[in-house]
């Protein structure tokens, strides 16, 4: 049974706590955003670099008539950049708006509460509050990704100290 069909049956347990959460792929890792932090996606995005900026900022995009900061998940997680175009998730975080560079937008799912955990002791430290957990799906795991601390403005603050 796939991911999807498992979130479909649990749908249609009124008593259990769903959330909405959109996955992406990143390499071979599926990470979740939650939906109600999505403002929109955008596909096939080429962001200009910036020079100067720190090596987290993926390049700015035309976006709606603004210029929009996007932000590279690959550098943040330490994986090699790539030169074909990534999807951007448009992020609403309490700091503004914001795009978030991921390789692919997999489909939305409704996901319950009951199978979440929070990050394990293991993870690296200095990465952690990326992460907000994990959901444990039939066939692999989901990891959460935490929108608050992806913000450029954020992710200067941290690197500044």
């Amino acid at each position: 049974m796939s991911s999807l069909q498992t979130t479909k049956n649990r749908a249609d347990n009124p008593g259990m706590q769903l959330n909405e959460i959109c996955s992406v792929r990143l390499d071979q890792s599926l990470l979740g955003v939650p939906i109600r932090h999505i403002l929109e996606i955008v596909g096939s995005a080429c962001p200009q670099p910036v020079p100067l900026a720190p090596a987290f900022i993926g390049g700015i995009v035309h976006y709606r008539g603004d210029v929009l900061t996007a932000v590279s998940l690959r550098y943040l997680l330490g994986l090699p950049a790539v030169e074909k175009p990534q999807s951007i998730l448009v992020l609403e975080s309490s700091a503004g708006t914001f795009g978030l560079l991921v390789d692919s937008v997999d489909q939305v799912m409704n996901l319950s509460a009951a199978d979440f955990e929070p990050n394990p002791s293991t993870v690296n430290p200095q990465k952690k509050d990326l992460f907000a957990g994990t959901y444990k799906l039939n066939d692999r795991l989901l990891v959460m990704l935490n929108t608050e601390h992806l913000d450029p403005v954020r992710l200067a603050a941290v690197q500044a100290t």
